[in-house]
């Protein structure tokens, strides 16, 4: 039986008068990864967001049904330890314009961490566990604008867990990077889940395919709302779905 992390319930959510998510049900397991695939617009990324509430920042946003992190509302739960709890990769690097060592420290630091020791260990611990740390360990005050793409995307990810998330969310963490960065990063989420909950949103079918355990299939309806057709082992998924529109999805009849 797997342990459940992440849960929706009926879960809807609004623009305004406009519905984005559709009463999205599903269970997300603990120390896995798990995929959102679906075509643009889907509503993906929107249903990725709300686990740490980012959509909030839009004018406009409100929601309805019950979102879980392990058994508690976050809808209830200050937005700063939420944040801390539930980590966020985006679509394209965005390191701070500043030094390796203060992107990785900045999230222990804005909690009230002053130990300098303390803090060494975590960026290096952090930028290990990134698979970054042999690549960066004597350049660390330089600045971070200078790392390659792909080592910007993992320095993101460094920052992300220097505070110890349960969760860590990914909204196509390598779509912006060249094939070779993004074997590395596909690597490094498969190592990370040992101590991560991670969800990615992708729009690459092989790396869904490659990387997740789990796959959640979302699709729009007749008024653009997303909805979800179908959640569950991405082998089982890919190979024998159950609705007929997934198979249509990942053999690329549509999309």
């Amino acid at each position: 039986m797997e342990q459940v992390r992440l849960t929706t319930r009926d879960y809807s959510l609004f623009y305004g008068e406009f519905r984005a998510l559709n009463r999205i049900s599903l269970s997300i397991p603990a120390n896995r990864i798990t995929a959102f695939i679906g075509p643009s617009g889907c509503g993906k990324s929107t249903l990725l967001r709300s686990f740490n509430r980012m959509n909030e920042l839009i004018p406009g946003v409100r929601t309805e049904g019950t979102v879980l992190l392990d058994e508690g509302d976050i809808f209830r739960e200050d937005v700063v330890n939420l944040r801390k709890r539930v980590g966020m990769v985006f679509q394209r690097p965005n390191p701070f314009p500043k030094t390796i060592y203060d992107n990785v420290t900045y999230g222990p630091r804005v909690h009230g961490m002053k130990n300098r020791s303390k803090l060494a260990a975590i960026a290096e611990e952090s930028l290990t566990r990134a698979a970054l740390w042999d690549e960066v360990k004597d350049q660390l005050h330089k600045s971070a604008m200078a790392l390659s793409g792909g080592q910007q995307q993992r320095l993101c990810i460094a920052r992300a867990i220097a505070v110890s998330p349960e969760v860590i969310l990914m909204d196509e963490p390598a779509s912006a990077l060249d094939p070779v960065a993004t074997i590395k990063i596909e690597e490094l989420m498969n190592s990370l889940k040992e101590k991560y909950t991670i969800v990615i949103v992708t729009h690459n079918m092989q790396q869904a395919a490659r990387v997740s355990d789990f796959t959640a299939f979302l699709l729009t309806d007749e008024n653009r709302a997303g909805n979800m057709v179908e959640f569950g082992p991405t082998n089982r998924i890919f190979t024998s779905p159950s609705d007929r529109r997934t198979e249509d999805y990942i053999t690329g009849r549509f999309g």
